[in-house]
């Protein structure tokens, strides 16, 4: 293979963002195609790189790029049927947000920065991908954080995007630093950064510290995916445009840990209570997410609460051994959750909120975004896991990934040895995948019934009060700035991008049936279902389904009523407070966490900023001021004393001279 077409994959978008930057604004004209014909060629290139390595070979190839006096640093590009399986993924949401952009902000006058920083994104994620060194990958990995600080806080005049971004960065970076040094203590043991190196390290048993390494290196883990307990920028972070949401939340930033850990499996597997530790954060993020998104009211806030949980299902299949399965359900999900977003999207833009009650008030809203409406519809099928489309089969891989581990013959696919993965493992994320299989199947059916067929808004009698608690602690919905004319609600350069991330969405889980290709292209290992998850895994999700459509369609009858009971009085028919019970109110704000944060670290931090502010201003300021005035006054009485009488200085000579001569007398 040429090397020149994977070093173009990530350097494409990156000379677009150079361009755009350059040029975006004396050339308004130009910053579109220079937004997108990079990026859409890099997509391209990909996939051709994919095509020319085919399945079952790797390629290795690097450079020194400095010396450090200890393990070298290389310029390494290690591709595989992960990588290339994942790039293409990257390049074909990235195209698809590039389109989408133009028109979602058709009028927005910082468009030529935020389009030059998603093709930046796109490029540092490909770094991610096509790196064959953990230090140059370390690269790419923060140029995400630093991109995706600037687009949260696209709209910086808002106050809820400016702290949302700060939040992103912050949090993030907290979990970078121990993976910082977990990259520096891997790279010392295997004796190299280079990830095939590190690999064989792995593999003959010469890391000298692999708990330790594997604990470090998921907390940036936790921090980069969203994970318990660091999971809590993802949800802030959509108060950023909606193409930035989908993706982060699809194909780049969130995928890069999940990304990480698949690629240094063998590491992991050197460590069964860093596997542990892994099957309990990600049974928590789940089952956690989940319930959180049965109780929002946001829809871009029940979609990043969902993107947690699928995260968590990932992690529960890397938790479990299985490499295959998680980066599987990795691009099912990009697909249907880039699709999810954007179509989001065309709602907010046709309903100027994204508030799901008052879409639910919107009379005919699904007439006024077909488009949106079907693909939505093809999207939720998908994130509930049902059949055919691509969720339900990378779903049911990892709950087999899961059964396997808890049966003891976990599907390691020759990386390591089955009992290297821990029984308790695989049981805590069977458990909680199944549960949460339940609860998604019941989020899915809240958000579409609620947001096209709540007939609240013709039925609702105007004498039943609306419950304030609906909003309680929720910024105001309101239009976002680069929202256009509902009017105009799905121009073709919105429309089109849905249709194209549906045909992956509904196709590409049949993929993992052919064991010729998608098997072949991972690691060789079977991704079929297995009778027993397939059938309770099926079951849980269609149960969740009819739960969330039977509480609704009890609420509305209470609605159409005009008689609803004193517990249920709100003017939208919200299954979610009617399965969720007492638990409706905590898991709309996330169960509090952020609150626990705010009181454990915010305000104590505060607390000590204001100290030092006080001491810098009344202690330190007041001794740096004081012995300037004594200066200035030793310099006043210094000035005092010349006079500039020649016999007043004799006369001052002369009594120290007497006084000189009397001291030495005595």
């Amino acid at each position: 293979m040429n090397l020149a077409l994977p070093v173009l994959v990530p350097a494409l978008p990156a000379l677009g963002a150079a361009a755009t930057l350059a040029v975006g604004k004396k050339a308004p004209g130009l910053a579109r195609p220079l937004a997108i014909v990079p990026v859409a060629v890099s997509a391209v290139l990909a996939l051709v790189v994919a095509l020319q390595l085919g399945t079952g070979r790797s390629l290795d190839a690097a450079t020194r790029l400095t010396p450090t006096g200890g393990p070298d640093i290389a310029l390494a590009v290690h591709l595989d049927g992960f990588s290339s399986l994942i790039s293409v993924l990257v390049g074909l949401v990235a195209t698809c947000v590039q389109v989408y952009s133009t028109a979602y902000l058709k009028e927005d006058r910082r468009y030529p920065s935020y389009a030059a920083l998603v093709s930046l994104f796109t490029a540092a994620m490909f770094l991610v991908v096509y790196s064959g060194d953990l230090v140059v990958l370390l690269v790419g990995w923060e140029v995400m954080g630093v991109c995706s600080y600037f687009l949260i806080g696209h709209h910086w005049e808002s106050a809820d995007a400016r702290s949302a971004s700060l939040k992103a960065f912050l949090v993030t970076k907290l979990g970078d630093v121990p993976f910082l040094f977990g990259i520096f203590l891997l790279g010392t043991d295997a004796g190299s950064f280079r990830i095939p190196d590190v690999l064989a390290a792995a593999g003959d048993g010469r890391l000298g510290h692999p708990t330790l390494t594997a604990l470090l290196l998921l907390a940036g883990v936790a921090g980069k995916s969203a994970q318990f307990p660091l999971h809590t920028w993802l949800p802030d972070a959509m108060a950023g445009p909606t193409p930035v949401s989908a993706l982060i939340h699809a194909a780049t930033m969130v995928a890069a840990g999940i990304y990480l850990v698949a690629r240094l499996m063998p590491v992991f597997l050197q460590s069964g209570a860093a596997l542990v530790v892994l099957a309990v954060m990600a049974a928590v993020t789940m089952i956690g997410s989940a319930l959180c998104a049965l109780a929002q009211d946001d829809l871009k806030r029940v979609l990043a609460y969902s993107t947690v949980g699928q995260l968590g299902y990932m992690a529960g299949a890397l938790a479990s051994g299985d490499r295959e399965a998680s980066v599987f359900h990795l691009v099912s999900h990009g697909a249907f959750k880039a699709l999810l977003f954007l179509a989001a999207g065309v709602v907010i833009h046709a309903a100027h909120t994204n508030s799901i009650s008052a879409m639910s008030r919107i009379p005919g809203l699904r007439k006024r975004v077909p488009d949106a409406y079907w693909t939505m519809g093809i999207a939720l099928v998908a994130l509930a896991g049902l059949p055919p489309f691509s969720g339900f089969f990378s779903k049911e891989a990892v709950l087999t990934a899961a059964e396997h581990a808890a049966n003891g013959d976990a599907l390691t696919n020759g990386l390591g040895p089955a009992s290297a993965v821990p029984q308790a493992a695989g049981w805590i994320v069977l458990i909680s995948a199944a549960l949460t299989a339940l609860l998604t199947g019941a989020y899915a059916a809240r958000l579409f019934l609620l947001t096209f067929h709540s007939p609240a808004g013709r039925t609702a009698p105007a004498a039943v009060p609306a419950d304030p608690a609906d909003h309680e602690g929720d910024a105001p919905y309101s239009p976002e700035p680069d929202e256009a004319d509902p009017a105009t609600a799905e121009p073709p350069a919105m429309r089109w991008p849905l249709w194209v991330l549906a045909v992956p969405t509904m196709g590409f889980g049949i993929a993992g049936l052919r064991s010729d290709w998608l098997p072949a292209l991972l690691d060789g290992g079977s991704l079929r279902p297995t009778g027993v998850t397939a059938v309770t895994g099926t079951g849980l999700a269609v149960v969740g389904v009819l739960a969330a459509y039977g509480a609704w369609r009890s609420a509305t009858a209470r609605l159409a009523t005009g008689r609803p009971a004193p517990a249920a009085r709100v003017v939208v028919a919200d299954p979610g407070r009617t399965l969720l019970g007492p638990l409706f109110g905590p898991a709309r704000h996330g169960f509090g966490v952020d609150r626990l944060y705010h009181l454990l670290f915010v305000r104590p931090v505060g607390a000590a900023a204001r100290l030092v502010r006080f001491l810098d201003r009344e202690v330190v300021e007041g001794y740096v001021q004081g012995s300037g005035i004594g200066a200035n006054l030793l310099g006043r009485a210094v000035r005092l004393a010349q006079t500039g009488n020649a016999q007043t200085y004799l006369s001052a000579l002369l009594a120290g001279v007497v006084l000189l001569a009397v001291l030495v007398a005595v």
